[in-house]
């Protein structure tokens, strides 16, 4: 309890002093320990969960046009649900691919699943750098499983093959049309070389 007196000026303090057990001071520093531990433990899963839903993309040097026909040509063989090239989006329709997914599991000591279905989703973004258009190209897989009907279907990671797949099918497309324009070029300057 603290208290003034004003007469004489002088500042007169009073503290009571509490009661404390004596295991107190090293619980709080165990749990600080426990504390600090924990938070460098759940980097490492942070870490895990940040490189494994991280979403497959790729920047190309050539403008929207030529990378959605590229996008376009590699995703032929897909039904598409969805198609927009003003908001550079192309959706699939689900497709079928439980006996992939077994066989790529059979090694694996998990259980077969039932049916096993997935979509993709590509964004086309126009982008800069340099004064020079560039476009950025992101594939997402979205895999779902039912390992039995009564638990129904369950989102499983992806093992981004695919999605790494059909980025550098884009960029050969995209590779190989420049090298046909930069040939096409030469022989036009060659032409005009002849008239000259």
């Amino acid at each position: 309890m603290a208290f003034i007196n004003m007469r004489d000026t002088k500042v007169k303090i009073n503290y009571q002093k509490k009661w404390t057990p004596k295991w107190t001071m090293p619980i709080l520093c165990w749990s600080w320990i426990l504390f600090f531990l924990c938070g460098c433990g759940s980097y490492e899963v942070f870490k895990y969960m940040t490189e494994d839903f991280e979403m497959p993309t790729k920047i190309f040097d050539a403008d929207i046009n030529k990378t959605w026909q590229a996008v376009i040509k590699v995703m032929r063989g897909y039904n598409f649900e969805n198609q927009n090239q003003e908001a550079g989006v192309i959706r699939t329709a689900w497709e079928d691919n439980t006996s992939q997914m077994n066989f790529s599991d059979s090694f694996a000591s998990n259980d077969s699943v039932k049916t096993a279905k997935f979509r993709l989703v590509i964004n086309v973004v126009k982008g800069s750098s340099g004064g020079k258009e560039m476009t950025k190209v992101s594939v997402y897989k979205r895999q779902l499983v039912e390992q039995d009907y009564l638990q129904g279907w369950k989102e499983v990671p992806s093992d981004g093959i695919l999605e790494r797949t059909l980025l550098y099918r884009i960029n050969r497309i995209l590779q190989i049309d420049k090298q046909l324009s930069l040939l096409e070029k030469i022989k036009e300057q060659e032409a005009l070389k002849d008239l000259n």
